[in-house]
């Protein structure tokens, strides 16, 4: 895909990702943006997105991200990014009445996508390093890298994940050449945490329990414990990956309610367990190491859902 071609007639552009965004949504979306008000720079470009943290605030232009949808007006062009289309937190509608739609992606529950024009690789470590390949490389500058950048290093967990790939170090290569601070930015948007995030990483690694031999650890957090912290969503990222680094471990799952009898639920693997095959079981989507799903019911009977499809695979 040249994602130029399938918008230099454009207008009206929307951009959006997933419900609440990660490193990678959000430097995927902004790359995006930036790339396309500098291609075309006629166009209207929109981004749509949950709240996010203030350390995302080093990406040019993260300030101008919506969160809510506008009212009266037909978009050109609907691009979704790191997701199916029905994962978007809101802009469904505007998504649906878009003249045109395109899904750009790595999930391998997204096959072949959800768009008019799908992109939708999931060798690929990241949606950045999808935007990397989608965009006119003549039109790279510092800014559209460090978004790029930052959504290759969160979703392959700095490179360490097995998701890497060697194209995703010749294009970290090509990205740092433009000169921002890469360390800085890793310490500060990836391992840096809140005083309020440390302490709710405190208490999910405290209350977690080992089942299954030792080879699954579960952690569930509750609405008044999140409450009591003053934490939300976006203070509970990279605690599922924590918990997997468990020796013996090879599945954890992460949960938190979100209401009454329903919990958000984040699976992280070793080899031994493919956990977009748990999810997507139930509803939810991922990778192999790496997915989530929203269940209904009580926390043990979550549990004990994901147990069941779990088990199989050990």
């Amino acid at each position: 895909m040249n994602i130029y071609e399938e918008c230099k007639n454009a207008k009206t552009i929307a951009i959006s990702a997933h419900i609440r965004p990660d490193g990678d949504a959000i430097g995927s979306c902004m790359a995006l943006a930036l790339y396309l008000r500098k291609r075309i720079p006629d166009a209207e470009v929109d981004v749509y997105l949950d709240p996010i943290l203030d350390v995302y605030d080093c990406i040019r232009d993260v300030k101008t991200i919506m969160h809510e949808p506008r009212t009266n007006v037909t978009y050109d062009v609907f691009i979704v990014v790191d997701c199916e289309p029905g994962r978007i937190s809101f802009g469904h509608e505007l998504f649906e009445s878009a003249l045109k739609k395109i899904n750009i992606d790595h999930h391998n529950t997204n096959v072949p996508g959800g768009g008019d024009v799908n992109y939708v690789n999931p060798e690929s470590g990241s949606a950045a390093e999808l935007v990397y390949e989608v965009i006119d490389h003549d039109y790279l500058d510092r800014d559209i890298a460090l978004a790029i950048y930052i959504g290759i290093i969160h979703d392959t967990g700095v490179l360490q994940y097995s998701n890497v790939r060697p194209q995703t170090l010749i294009t970290v290569s090509k990205l740092i050449r433009y000169g921002f601070e890469f360390p800085e930015i890793i310490e500060k948007t990836f391992y840096e945490k809140t005083y309020i995030q440390s302490h709710i990483l405190g208490r999910a690694l405290l209350e977690s329990m080992l089942m299954l031999d030792g080879r699954v650890v579960v952690s569930v957090l509750f609405k008044k414990t999140m409450d009591f912290y003053g934490a939300t969503s976006n203070d509970l990222e990279g605690i599922a990956n924590q918990l997997k680094q468990i020796s013996g471990v090879d599945c954890s799952i992460f949960m938190y309610e979100l209401g009454p009898q329903e919990y958000k639920v984040s699976l992280r693997s070793t080899e031994a367990v493919d956990v977009s095959r748990v999810a997507a079981f139930y509803g939810g989507g991922g990778h192999d190491r790496a997915a989530g799903v929203t269940m209904k019911g009580t926390y043990h009977d979550v549990i004990n859902n994901l147990s069941k499809e779990i088990v199989k695979q050990l």
